[in-house]
């Protein structure tokens, strides 16, 4: 079946469609030795080079793995830091989808589909992304109903967020509260603490869309199970319809947190 071509590239976990797109316009890719047109079509026979490099179809994988602190959220690093890459399969040309910042642990998909993870981080869709923040000193309920109600940051107002005290500690002053967000700015709920004057002493996600972590330990992996593939298209499908964006937040992007 005859496709177009920046697909193909996306599928074979190159480039996002856009991306690869963009290699096209630049006269990067070719298509039978002739140079590729945008909206040009391929089939499975066509050969197709990006810089000169010939694609190919390869199994798509699609890992969950609790990422540890301290670690990018990365395939490469040019200081020799340790990335993601460190804990999972070797051999195997993946990415993550979407981000988690350095220090923040917990859930993180990594996949070679390109598809799949433009449409679980395109900021048309919002899928529910739950995090466990445990944050220096005494959040009240009020600070509570703000986030619920959206916030101003220096990027605008922050989408409603559903938020909830767990539970206080006293020596020292702490509070673990769970935040779960319906877009993905870059450093989002590092931000919002920032606005109440309550620093982040960890942070963890724990959940996207109906999946959850689980049990998972830190540092561990396991392949997503073919029926939570297919949920979390659906829910990242439906998700672009099912949430009200304030103007000032529609340029927002999937970023770390």
């Amino acid at each position: 079946m005859k496709e177009r071509i920046s697909k193909k590239i996306a599928a074979a976990g190159i480039a996002s469609r856009r991306k690869a797109e963009e290699l096209i316009r630049a006269g990067k890719v070719s298509v039978n030795g002739h140079p590729a047109e945008l909206g040009e079509l391929a089939d499975d026979q066509d050969v197709i080079t990006v810089n000169g490099a010939v694609i190919s179809s390869e199994e798509k994988v699609y890992y969950l793995l609790n990422k540890p602190a301290g670690v990018l959220c990365t395939v490469s690093d040019d200081r020799g830091r340790k990335t993601i890459l460190s804990y999972l399969p070797e051999g195997k040309r993946i990415f993550p989808v979407g981000r988690l910042d350095y220090d923040t642990t917990g859930f993180l998909i990594v996949s070679n589909d390109g598809a799949f993870s433009n449409l679980l981080i395109h900021p048309r869709h919002h899928l529910p992304k739950t995090y466990l923040c445990l944050a220096g000193g005494q959040f009240t309920k009020k600070q509570i109903q703000e986030l619920e109600h959206g916030i101003l940051l220096e990027d605008g107002m922050t989408l409603p967020a559903e938020a909830e005290i767990l539970s206080y500690r006293q020596h020292p002053k702490e509070t673990l509260i769970s935040i779960t967000l319906h877009e993905g700015r870059n450093r989002e709920i590092r931000r919002m603490m920032n606005y109440f004057h309550h620093p982040v002493l960890s942070l963890k996600r724990i959940s996207m869309g109906s999946i959850e972590l689980g049990d998972l330990k830190e540092g561990e992996y396991r392949p997503l199970q073919k029926r939570e593939i297919e949920l979390l298209k659906q829910e990242a499908a439906g998700s672009a319809q099912s949430v009200s964006i304030p103007a000032a937040s529609r340029s927002s992007r999937d970023g770390s947190m």
